[in-house]
């Protein structure tokens, strides 16, 4: 079992940023690739970033992609997601997952994880 807590959320103004972290604790975390998906009110869940075990290999979601950075500390068990330039449309439930790393084309895939945290809300004002 891995147990997944995120933190950072909170209210921003439009082009603030904000740092997201996730601290996993329970089974070795540096195994795992580890996901940010988010979800808006109303709306299906979406992948924003992954990271893989080694921290070599991210992929991003196209609305973020050169706004948002993931990175991860296997030391520290702790996964982060860096968000610049942050947009209304931005606003939405964040959750960090961890899955087996069967490769990046699956990162996006949500089937892949198989621990979620609890969320951490993030609102942008406009």
């Amino acid at each position: 079992q891995v147990q997944l807590v995120e933190s950072g959320g909170g209210l921003v103004q439009a082009g603030g940023s904000l740092r997201l972290s996730c601290a996993a604790s329970g089974r070795t975390f540096s195994v795992y690739v580890m996901g940010w998906f988010r979800q808006a009110p109303g709306k299906e869940r979406e992948f924003v970033a992954a990271i893989s075990w080694t921290g070599g290999t991210t992929l991003y979601a196209d609305s973020v992609k050169g706004r948002f950075t993931i990175s991860r500390d296997n030391a520290k068990n702790t996964v982060y997601l860096q968000m610049n330039s942050l947009k209304s449309e931005d606003t939405a439930v964040y959750h960090c997952a961890a899955g087996y790393d069967y490769g990046s084309s699956r990162y996006a895939t949500d089937s892949l994880y198989n621990y979620w945290g609890q969320g951490t809300q993030v609102t942008v004002s406009s």
